[in-house]
Formats: structure tokens, sequence, C-alpha cells
């Protein structure tokens, strides 16, 4: 009785929610009548769902006997997360395939997914592809998101500031290379040499992620206040107690201060993913033909020199009636060559498919390319080899949370000890 009153409940939840999306218009739906099978894709950016779309369009070109009618919708982040996570625990009204970002997989993972496991059109391909991209989505040996891009971390130098300061980027091997620099730079120009995000996490995670640490080990134990953790935190505060960096206006890099702060050339460097570029090609059009992109200074010489970041796992729900069919067209756009071409023609990702970096389409003339410089794909092909794979579990959501909204801020903004914050939140997390 108990169990039916809970299944129901969920499923009034689902309606109750929505409902209330469809009557505030919170989303874009891009819903085409056309003969085919009709696939449902739920995304939270409406990038991605521009990319399926048009994945579908050559699917059915090349397949005309097994055409695709897909109907995307686009909902807010929190929203789509929600609303999916709700569909697939009342077991109705889920779509066939479904985004769902790297921070948020854990809830989805957790006792038995209502998610199809993809090794059928993985495991083939493993060879060819960054295994990481695809193990973050996986549990008891089971694969069940397929990644848009490496997401390798890098750094982002001004070249006009690193010159204006005597300054060679690649010069800087390790991170005392990087701090010592950073304090010519700001002798000789005024200018901090990087900025630091105070509500998220892509200035500390990989900082760890590069030294074999992280928020858990590889059973999914909390390890967030660890010896590593504390030092390289209390690295981050040094920097910003020295004035080589400061927190990024705004708190994170995806805000507007932020981006005009670092389009009028605020700071020397920033370390983000590769799939930043597209923030610096639409959001610091000032900046074209000044940014070089360079390997992350190493904790010691011979040390890993990025990590893989960020992500967005795309997903096959087991409600969907057509499930070989959406495992193939998944593949088809995630695996394959030619989707991964897309990916980097269309988004500007490092794709996960290792092939297209040295091929010619990676070299080709494109927003990114214009902006800078053909030789992109280099540096990751230099460190492919120094990328760890973050560890992802139930208990990801909350570390992030307090991360993104506690630990940070206390100590990067308001000064307090790294190891007292760290230790009381994980206190907490336990």
């Amino acid at each position: 009785m108990l169990l039916r009153r809970k299944s129901m409940a969920l499923m009034l939840m689902a309606v109750v929610l929505m409902a209330g999306l469809l009557q505030g218009c919170s989303f874009k739906s891009d819903e085409k009548d056309g003969p085919g099978t009709e696939l449902v894709l739920w995304t939270f950016n409406e990038l991605h769902e521009k990319f399926f779309l048009q994945m579908a369009d050559q699917w059915n070109q090349q397949h005309p006997d097994e055409l695709i009618n897909l109907k995307a919708n686009t909902f807010p982040y929190d929203n789509h997360h929600s609303k999916l996570s709700i569909a697939l625990q009342s077991g109705v009204g889920a779509p066939d395939i479904a985004d769902i970002e790297v921070n948020k997989i854990g809830n989805f993972l957790k006792g038995i997914p209502q998610l199809v496991p993809l090794n059928p059109v993985i495991d083939p391909e493993i060879n060819n592809i960054v295994p990481s991209r695809v193990q973050i989505y996986g549990k008891d040996g089971k694969y069940y998101g397929i990644d848009f891009h490496v997401g390798a971390e890098v750094m982002y130098y001004n070249k006009e500031i690193m010159d204006q300061a005597g300054v060679d980027p690649d010069s800087i091997v390790t991170w005392a290379d990087y701090a010592a620099a950073g304090k010519q730079v700001l002798a000789k120009t005024g200018k901090p040499m990087a900025t630091l995000e105070t509500n998220d996490l892509w200035s500390y995670w990989p900082m760890i992620s590069q030294q074999n640490s992280d928020f858990l080990d590889d059973k999914g134990e909390l390890t967030l206040d660890n010896e590593t953790n504390i030092k390289t935190l209390e690295f981050l505060q040094q920097m910003i107690k020295d004035k080589i960096a400061i927190p990024a206006p705004g708190g994170g890099h995806h805000m507007e201060e932020y981006y005009g702060f670092m389009n009028k050339g605020g700071a020397a460097s920033v370390w983000m993913p590769m799939w930043y570029m597209g923030r610096f090609t639409d959001y610091m059009p000032d900046l074209k033909g000044k940014i070089i992109i360079r390997p992350m200074p190493a904790w010691e010489k011979g040390g890993y020199r990025s990590a893989g970041m960020g992500g967005t796992g795309t997903v096959v729900t087991n409600q969907s009636k057509h499930q070989d069919l959406a495992m193939r067209f998944l593949a088809f756009a995630k695996l394959s060559k030619q989707g991964n071409v897309e990916i980097w023609k269309q988004l500007g990702f490092d794709p996960i498919r290792s092939e297209v970096w040295t091929m010619p389409e990676a070299k080709a003339k494109n927003k990114f390319t214009e902006y800078f410089g053909t030789n992109i794909f280099d540096t990751l092909i230099e460190v492919k080899d120094e990328i760890n794979a973050v560890h992802i579990g139930p208990k990801t959501p909350d570390i992030a949370s307090a991360v993104r909204n506690k630990i940070l801020y206390r100590t990067l903004q308001s000064g307090e000890d790294p190891a007292t914050v760290l230790h009381e939140l994980a206190d907490e997390l336990r």
C-alpha cells in the first residue's frame, strides 16, 4: 500500500512539473512533423539541441529506410534534471534520449539505473575514444552516457600582456614557475596573472586532479579534505594574498562581469577546459588573435599538465520504445568519426574520438581557428596521456554544491583557513 501511494505521488509530481513547465512556457521545443520513427530528446542546452537536429538530418540522408523524426526540447538546467528524474522514478513520461550534466549523473546512477547500458555501441569504439569520457557515466562495468568532449583543461595566455611583462609562456613548466611569472607580470603591468572562481569548480578541481586526487576515491568514499586538496587550496589562497591572482569578477568564469573584465585585458591568463574557447569567441571578441593555448603547469616536472573537466553525457532511457534505434543514432552522433567532426565544427568542443584531432578538419577555417590559430589541437595531442578521469558517484551533486556555494567563497573570498573549512564541510557530507 505504501509503495502504491509513493508511486502515485511520483506520477502526480511528474504531471504537476510538466504542467508548470508548459504553462510557464519555460522551455524551447523544436518539434517538426515528418516521416520516420519519432524519438524525443530532452536537453538543457540549445546548442546541443541544434547539434542533434542537424545530426538527425544527416542520419536520414544516410538511412533513407530508417528515418528518424527527432523532437527536441530544451529546458532550463535545474528544471530539466528535476523533470527527467521524476519521469524516470515514476516510470512514465521520460524521453527516448536525454542529456545529463556530469555533476548530476550521480543522482541517476543510484540503485538500479533507469537508463539503457550503451556497451553494445561503446565497446567496439572504446579504443578510438578517450575512455574516461564514458567511464564517468558508468557503473558496474556498464556505460550509460556518452560525452560531447574531452574537456581537457588548458591554460589560456594573453600573449600581449605576457610580452609586455617579458615572460615567455613556454618557459612556464611548473606551478612554481607560474607563480614566479605572476609576480613579474604584476610588477611589470600591474595586472594579475590569473582569476580564480569562487562559485564554480573549474579553477580548483583540475588542480587536484593533476595530482591524482579528487573529491571521491575510486570506491566512492569522500576524500574532499585530504592533504593534497588542503595544500592545493592553500596554494590558491596564497596566490590571492600575493596579488598574483584575484577572485573572478562576478564569482566565476561564466559571468558577464568576468567577460567584460577579461575582454579589456584584465588578467594575463586563465585555466579552463578547451570547451571554454566558445566563451572567448562569443563574449570576449577584443581578445581575438591575442590568446594562445598551452598545457597547464605541472606540480612537478614530468607531472600531469591537464585534467578532464565538465561534460554532458547523453543517455537512452529505459522508457524508450525504440531503444536500439535511439542507441544507434546516439552512436552516430557522438561516437562516429562523422559525428565527432561535427562536434568540433558546430560546437567547438575537443571531441572524444582522438583521430579527429589530426584530421584536416581540425585545422580548417572556422571561428575558433580564426580566433586562436590553427594549432589548437597541438596542445591536446601533447597532453592526451595526462588526463585523469574524475570520480563521479551519488555524493557528487552534494559535493559540487558545497564546493561552489561554501568552500571556495569562504577560503578564497573571505580568507578562512582551508583545512578548517574542508574538514568542516567533509564532516557534514559524510
